[in-house]
């Protein structure tokens, strides 16, 4: 068996890291996940949900607010699974398929549905989301 030469060797190399590069290129970039569900128990809008909604939401999303354009009131139970005017956002007992969740974790095609938004708006923190899966899982109670 021969040697390889310095100048074939190098070849390989050149050749190897052309090809993983142009491969890094084509990979797409990992589809983004949502948080996992709360292990917390009997989760409630009052106690766990309501407090993230009035820190984060209610701002824009008030039911005494008519210049809302979404109509979605999440500062009551009864607004938060009623929905908008485009329909329910809340699918109880499936969070995984629920677009407040969708929309609060920044999940979709459409980043003008990410939620909260608005000067000095932050995504909410995973902990937050995973709170609003259990209550959704839980029965949305």
């Amino acid at each position: 068996m021969k040697t390889m030469t310095k100048s074939t060797s190098a070849l390989f190399a050149a050749v190897f890291g052309f090809a993983a590069a142009v491969s890094a290129q084509d990979a797409t970039p990992a589809t983004p996940t949502l948080p996992p569900a709360s292990t917390n128990t009997n989760v409630t809008y009052a106690t766990d949900i309501k407090p993230i909604f009035d820190a984060n939401c209610v701002k824009c999303h008030d039911g005494t607010k008519p210049r809302v354009a979404a109509k979605l009131a999440l500062d009551t139970l009864t607004g938060a699974l009623k929905g908008s005017r485009d329909g329910k956002v809340v699918t109880v007992g499936d969070s995984a398929h629920s677009d407040l969740v969708l929309s609060v974790a920044h999940m979709g095609d459409n980043p003008d549905s990410f939620m909260p938004r608005g000067k000095g708006a932050r995504k909410l923190t995973d902990e937050q989301i995973g709170l609003i899966r259990a209550w959704i899982d839980q029965g949305a109670k």
